[in-house]
């Protein structure tokens, strides 16, 4: 017998529903951190994506520019997490308002959801953050969703470039991400 539950359209996969529904979730902390929220598409797959600016004194007049990017696939794969990074920074870059480097910066958080996470692409998400352009800044995410929880991985250290920022982009990381 089909293990799969059924309905009224056909078979579901449960494991696309709890991707779905931490997608719901994320979409909705990030509204209610004051993120302006669209869902672009990414190859097939819809995406969550989030973006707000902030400007701290001790970040010396310094605008962040924040952009988050999520989406859910059957599995996560080191090289689907490459493409997705890379396709987030660029697409972020295209977004960016004012003239990169003129005191602003741009962080991406680029996150794929699913219940499979390979071990490679965990370790490729916590092993360092990637530059585009010495003006973007990603750490990218695995979230392995499970049975009511979920698990994510991303590199929590500093960074040469964009250091003043980390305690920031990690400070959303956990909010966005739990």
């Amino acid at each position: 017998m089909d293990s799969r539950a059924t309905d009224s359209t056909g078979p579901t996969d449960p494991t696309a529903d709890a991707a779905a529904t931490y997608l719901t979730a994320l979409h909705q902390r990030l509204t209610t951190d004051g993120c302006a929220v669209s869902s672009p598409g990414w190859q097939e797959y819809r995406v969550v994506t989030g973006y707000r600016a902030d400007r701290k004194v001790r970040w010396f007049g310094t605008k962040a520019e924040l952009f988050v990017f999520a989406a859910a696939v059957p599995e996560i794969d080191q090289a689907t997490l490459g493409a997705f990074t890379a396709w987030a920074m660029r697409y972020a870059k295209s977004l960016r308002g004012g003239i990169p480097g003129a005191r602003n910066a741009a962080l991406v958080l680029p996150a794929l959801v699913s219940e499979r996470v390979r071990p490679e692409a965990a370790r490729w998400a916590a092993q360092d953050a990637r530059l585009l352009d010495t003006t973007l800044i990603s750490r990218p995410l695995t979230v392995e969703t499970t049975q009511g929880a979920a698990r994510t991985t991303m590199y929590r250290g500093g960074t040469a470039w964009g250091g003043m920022f980390t305690s920031h982009v990690l400070e959303k990381a956990a909010l966005y991400f739990p």
